[in-house]
């Protein structure tokens, strides 16, 4: 399938959901009422249960869980609570998806999200806006496996959905991947600038002249998190570490390559996420 078609399926790309239209509505006001936000994002339990359950990930390392919105509001602020938001519907949006065990996919994505966390405060990048680029970066292959499942099911017999290797295949078959569909999904959405730069750069996020540095946070997380999820041998793990990447941003390789890099995401944290 074309990009241009896939990207004009309304089926293979989800509308942005009308709670989360009106929640950034009310918080884009000059002087946004708190109170609307809260009761907006309660009326959809399921987007809660989500929100929560990031508000509450180790991104934050609070001493005390949140336990509403309205806990969230006041201790994360207005930026991160639109942020999280946006996340949390993402998840929402993307519930049964063909070919795609969703459970290992968030799974993956919480990884990614919170090696992107620590990397970007080593980098002196924007921490929180990592977070939410690693946690969506590759929503792109759910809309592929919705848009065209038929493909998807022969590429998943040849190279996995989380294989390190998996966006070169998809390239090779398609002529593009879960990036740039990721990408156009964000921009569809009204995510950051930010963000969706970060998402189209993030395979080569130093080449022909772009400076993306978030985007290098993200692709030496999604390095660590698929070596991890293929389960690499620590000798495999060293020489395909991507240096260049890890060298312009002033990233420690022993970030990257220790085993503990992160709290490596349980099927618990999960659970909100397929519920």
């Amino acid at each position: 399938m074309h990009l241009d078609d896939l990207l004009d399926s309304k089926q293979a790309l989800p509308s942005l959901p009308r709670v989360i239209a009106m929640v950034l509505n009310e918080l884009n006001r000059e002087e946004p009422d708190l109170r609307t936000v809260s009761q907006l994002i309660n009326t959809d339990i399921g987007m809660t249960a989500r929100l929560l359950g990031l508000a509450n990930s180790a991104q934050f390392n609070l001493t005390n869980q949140i336990g509403s919105v309205a806990d969230a509001l006041a201790v994360l602020g207005l930026d991160q609570v639109r942020a999280l938001s946006m996340a949390a519907a993402v998840a929402g949006v993307f519930k049964a998806v063909p070919g795609m065990e969703m459970q290992q996919f968030w799974r993956y994505s919480l990884d990614v999200a919170k090696l992107s966390r620590k990397l970007a405060r080593a980098a002196h990048a924007n921490a929180g806006l990592a977070f939410t680029t690693g946690l969506i970066h590759a929503c792109g292959e759910l809309v592929m496996h919705l848009g065209m499942p038929g493909q998807m099911r022969w590429l998943n017999d040849q190279v996995g959905p989380l294989a390190m290797r998996r966006d070169n295949a998809e390239n090779h078959l398609l002529g593009y991947s879960y990036v740039e569909v990721g990408a156009a999904f964000a921009k569809s959405w009204e995510f950051p600038d930010a963000l969706v730069d970060a998402i189209a750069h993030q395979r080569a996020p130093f080449l022909n002249d772009v400076c993306e540095p978030l985007a290098g946070v993200v692709h030496l997380a999604v390095w660590r998190a698929r070596a991890h999820e293929d389960r690499l041998a620590p000798g495999a793990l060293a020489d395909s570490f991507p240096d260049e990447v890890a060298l312009t941003l002033g990233i420690d390789i022993d970030e990257v390559l220790q085993e503990d890099a992160i709290d490596w995401t349980t099927r618990q944290e999960t659970t909100s996420f397929v519920a």
